[in-house]
Order: C-alpha cells, then structure tokens, then sequence
C-alpha cells in the first residue's frame, strides 16, 4: 500500500514539473509567437488601453490621443493634421501606421525597452509601460510657408539646416488628415477607400517616398563633377560646345530652350541651363566620374532613413556616352527625391560638406527624460571648399541675373538652380518643376536654410524657365521664413 502510495505520488511530481515547464515554454518561448497571432486581441487590447505617446513640434504636441469608450480605448487624433500629414503619417487602429509612427512606434505606443528600468522584467510580467514623446527637427513658421506657398498645387518641399542637417520642413501636396484613419470603425474604412484611391494621391508623401526625374536642376551635380575632375579648369572659358549638339554615338541633335549657348563657359551654361554644355561635359567626364561623385550625394543609396525609409535617388551605373550625356542633364533614368535635391543645395551652401538629414531632435520618456538624441551621423566631404565656393558663384548668378530672380530676397544671398524634368513618351507627361536653393543673410558667414521645391505642374511651358515662374516663389517663402527664424529682417514680399 505505502508503495503504490509513494509511487502514485511520484507519478503526480512528476506531472506537476512536466505543467511547470510547459507552462514556463509558453510564457517564456513562445509568448512572442502567441502575441503575434492574429486570433490573439489581447496585444491590442493592450497597445489601445492607454493614450498614444505625443510628437512634437517646437515643443509642443502635434498629436493626441482620444478615449473612445470602445474596447480599443484610445484613437489617435491630429492638430492641423494635413499639415503635420507628411510627418508624423498615420496610427489607424485598423491599418497599422506610418512615416514618424511607425518608425518610432516602440517609443509612442510604450513597447520601446529604452522605456523600462527593467527590460527582462517588464517581459515576464508583461508589465504596461508608459508611452514617451517624439520631438522632431520641424519648424512650424517653415512648414506653414511651404504648404502657403504649395497651394492647391501637388508638389512637395523639403528644408534643410544645412550645417546640421536637421530638416526644417517636409511638405507634401495635397494632404490629408490621419484622424480620419485612426479608429476602426466603419466610416474608417470608407475613408481609407477614398484616400488610397484618389487620383491625386493625398497619402503620397512627395517629399521622400517618390523619385521623381531631376531635369536640369542635377545640373549642379553635373558641375561638381566637371569641376572636381577638372574636366573644367575656368568656370569663364569657353567649352567649345556646338549648338545642337550629337550626341555621342548616335544622331540625336539635342538642343537648347534658349539661344547663347554655343561655345558657352560654365558660368553662363549654368546661368542659362544649357543642356548642349552639360550634355556633353557628362560624356566628357564618364560614366564612372559622374557615378562616384552622384553617390557622393546620396544617389543610389538604398540605406536612407530619417529615421523612416527614404525612396532611392538613382543614376545608372551601366550606360552608354550617349545615355550618360543624358543623365548629366537629369533626363534619362536619372531620378531624385526632393529630399535628395536638397541634400545637394545643402552641401554646396555648407562649403562642401554635406551633414546626413535628420528628422527626430529626441525621444524621451513620461518622466521628460532624453533617451535618444538626434543621429550622430559623421558628415562627409562631398566635394572640396574650392568647388563648393565655384557652385555658390554659378547658384547666385543663376538667382541674380537668371531664371532664379524670384527666389532672390532683399539682405539676402541666395544661389539656386531652376529646372523642368520632360518625361513621358515623346515627353508629353505633365512637366515637373523643380528649384534647389540655400539663403545667408547678408550678416552672417553659415547658411541659414537649403531648399528643394518640386510641382508638378501642367501648366508649365517645358522650358527651364517654368522652375523659376512656378516653383522659386515656393524656395523664396521658405527661405524667407528661415531667415527671420534666424533673427534676420526679411521684406514680406518684393
């Protein structure tokens, strides 16, 4: 009898330490497989039971969080959304999120580890943590200028601090607001229908998930490379360009917009976007010259992150002269962000050196305390002081005596670039207008702000002269902005 006993008690030891261990494998193991399943609401329920952690702007919150009374207990909610749109993206209850939400989603919904004293702990309880705040680089004067002056029109705007980095306005158009796709019901769903399939694209930040051709304002690119090659050696020699001009290979004869472009220099190829000259100085310098100074800039860099993902700026690493002739002017496969032309404007404003764009200042905790800092990415030279100071030159004449004039501002030296990308067969898609700029007050010795304006627009003339009529107006109201931020007086309009 005391040994059926004993055994029986064994028996349910045993038992006892098999639940214990399955018990510990669920918990410990396979928690993260269980969390992760769809069937599973309790990781929901979880993520909604408390308001959303704020972005910020200039201090203050851009973002909020509503109490629904549902089970899913807290909707996010926007101030000025459509405004803030391009950077904070959406947090919808039904569709997940996107841009700054998602990227730093740990830190806003209360998951991040960085918010917990105790890591390890916090997982085994599944302890509920306190959301922290997201304070971005956005200046709220720039970005109301850059949808002021967008408009109606779609376009897109992105400004930079050049010695920084920091970026001072990501503007997209048209916009939206996120609160519409915050809760879960019904009407959520109608509105996420409509929004994703407007024909004018309101979700699509233009500002960096779109490349769009460069047209003449990669010019600048193209300058920086014949000039560090030494391919050109006196930006006011002659280059003994025809007028049209061959293009290597073929019996293409590409010409020009306008006339006094034969034999130009530099200066004034630049001046009156010449693509004879650049056409061929790109075929002059070559593939692999005009490669390695683009991916200096950023081009074909998949790796670009603000910190949510920045769509490729691309130039072909495979090409013909003829092609590359091309892609000198921006034509061809040659494409670019917006926040791609004004990482060029910024190194060429900074004397050559181009500091990698930053979107987030810092992320805290409840408690106010900083947990994250800005990106300390090294800043890289992009082209020598010497060159740098040669693209200001070509940028203020460009602005002073060119089609830039309505980019320039009293107290001001501005440089820019104009430019419309062709695209479509035989060219009959609806022309982009681009303009790159960067603004010092007369005062001071650094930069205040570098600019890149897009739209596009159909009613421009196809001619380089439309990136100046359409988009410089939106560059100079940046700028302006920028300037007066800095302390410096800037007439409200000329």
């Amino acid at each position: 009898m005391t040994r059926c006993i004993r055994q029986t008690a064994a028996l349910c030891a045993l038992l006892l330490v098999a639940l214990l261990v399955n018990a510990a494998r669920v918990q410990l193991w396979e928690a993260g497989s269980y969390s992760a399943n769809a069937a599973n609401r309790r990781a929901a329920l979880a993520r909604y039971a408390q308001p959303r952690g704020p972005v910020l702007v200039a201090g203050r919150p851009v973002t909020g969080s509503r109490d629904s009374g549902g089970r899913l207990r807290y909707e996010r909610t926007y101030t000025d959304g459509p405004l803030y749109a391009p950077v904070t993206g959406y947090a919808s209850q039904l569709y997940g999120t996107s841009l700054l939400e998602r990227a730093e989603d740990g830190i806003l919904a209360g998951t991040d580890d960085r918010l917990a004293t105790f890591p390890w702990w916090d997982r085994i309880i599944r302890g509920h943590r306190p959301p922290g705040s997201v304070a971005t680089s956005i200046d709220p004067a720039l970005q109301r200028a850059a949808f002021g002056a967008l408009g109606r029109r779609k376009g897109a705007v992105v400004a930079l601090e050049p010695r920084s980095g920091r970026i001072l306005a990501l503007a997209s158009t048209p916009s939206y607001d996120p609160t519409a796709l915050s809760g879960n019901g019904t009407s959520v769903a109608a509105d996420w229908r409509r929004l994703t399939g407007a024909a004018h694209r309101p979700m699509l930040d233009r500002a960096v998930e779109r490349a769009y051709p460069p047209g003449s304002v990669f010019k600048v690119v193209t300058a920086v490379a014949a000039l560090e090659s030494r391919t050109v050696t006196d930006i006011d020699a002659p280059t003994d360009t025809p007028d049209p001009y061959t293009l290597p290979g073929t019996a293409t004869r590409l010409g020009n917009s306008v006339p006094g472009c034969r034999n130009a220099s530099l200066r004034d190829a630049f001046r009156l976007s010449c693509n004879t000259v650049f056409a061929r100085l790109g075929a002059r310098i070559g593939l692999h010259t005009m490669a390695q100074v683009a991916e200096r800039f950023g081009f074909n860099d998949r790796r670009l992150r603000i910190p949510f993902p920045v769509a490729a700026s691309t130039f072909g690493t495979t090409m013909d002269a003829s092609q590359v002739a091309q892609s000198a002017i921006g034509q061809f496969d040659t494409t670019a962000t917006p926040l791609q032309m004004a990482m060029v404007a910024s190194a060429v404003a900074n004397g050559g050196i181009l500091t990698p764009p930053y979107l987030v200042d810092a992320v805290t905790n409840a408690r106010g305390t900083t947990l994250d800092t800005g990106p300390q990415r090294p800043a890289r030279q992009v082209m020598s002081p010497a060159v740098a100071g040669q693209l200001q030159e070509l940028m203020v004449d460009a602005v002073a005596h060119g089609s830039g004039r309505q980019a320039a501002l009293d107290g001001a030296t501005v440089g820019g670039k104009t430019g419309t990308a062709q695209h479509g067969v035989r060219n009959e898609g609806v022309p982009y207008a681009w303009f790159v700029s960067w603004a010092r007050a007369e005062d001071s010795a650094e930069p205040s702000v570098a600019v890149a304006v897009v739209v596009e627009d159909a009613s421009a003339d196809r001619s380089d002269i439309s990136g100046g009529s359409v988009a410089a107006p939106v560059a100079r109201a940046v700028m302006a902005a920028a300037l007066r931020r800095d302390g410096h007086t800037v007439p409200p309009s000329q």
